[in-house]
């Protein structure tokens, strides 16, 4: 519950700072997907499932730990579902994200926290890009049009740059006129591999770690449910016996 209330927390200062909350109609407008929407969300959830069932338990509530139970049951068929639909339709899933990340290289300037959320991954996943730097060519700041009088004409963002482990501080300027190069000597500044790739490499690489989160995370849950409702079942015992 308080750690629901921390990221419900982080969300709405983070809006607060965007001038978000003193105007409300702005959430409409807000390009492309805005990271502050995940700790909102994942916060507020976290937040109501942990009430209920804190305050369900102290106070002996069936009420509330049927909510618990009930609604934690919901969260875990609806993980299982979109796993097993996720495996289903692996490629359908594969256009999704290429289609998210190509939308939001579009709003790579609009927002800071998207803007710092993509350069994460591309630093992270040594990627650039959904399918290389070229997708940077739908970004208004970074296309190569004659009409673009952004200094970042045909260049890439720093995250695409390969980091000189000699250098202490970024240069946020290494990706300038990268794209004008050709593709051989690109790869001598840039990673030109896509982060579409590159996750599903990671996932690959990664395969055991990744499932043992969502077996650990999926056990965490059923033996929540299991003590709500054994829970439940003690106090009908006891108010049975009244």
């Amino acid at each position: 519950m308080l750690l629901g209330a921390a990221f419900l927390g982080i969300g709405l200062w983070a809006w607060a700072e965007k001038g978000v909350l003193s105007n409300l109609s702005s959430i409409t407008d807000l390009g492309g997907f805005d990271p502050v929407w995940l700790f909102i969300v994942v916060g507020g959830v976290m937040f109501i499932l942990g009430f209920a069932g804190c305050i369900g338990a102290l106070r002996e509530n069936t009420l509330l730990l049927k909510f618990f139970s009930v609604f934690l049951g919901l969260i875990f068929f609806l993980e299982l579902t979109a796993g097993i639909l996720a495996f289903v339709f692996k490629d359908w899933i594969k256009d999704q994200l290429n289609f998210f990340i190509n939308n939001n290289v579009k709003a790579y300037r609009d927002d800071i926290d998207l803007q710092n959320l993509i350069d994460f991954a591309q630093e992270y996943w040594s990627c650039c890009g959904a399918h290389g730097p070229d997708d940077w060519n739908q970004n208004i700041y970074f296309n190569c049009t004659d009409k673009n009088p952004s200094r970042e004409r045909c260049g890439v963002p720093f995250s695409c740059c390969i980091k000189n482990p000699a250098e202490d501080v970024i240069n946020t300027q290494c990706g300038y006129d990268v794209r004008l190069q050709g593709d051989l000597d690109r790869q001598k500044f840039i990673y030109t591999k896509g982060c579409v790739g590159q996750f599903e490499k990671w996932l690959q690489d990664n395969l055991i770690i990744v499932a043992g989160i969502f077996v650990g995370i999926a056990l965490l849950q059923i033996f929540g449910i299991c003590l709500a409702q054994n829970l439940v079942s003690d106090v009908k015992a006891v108010k049975a016996s009244w």
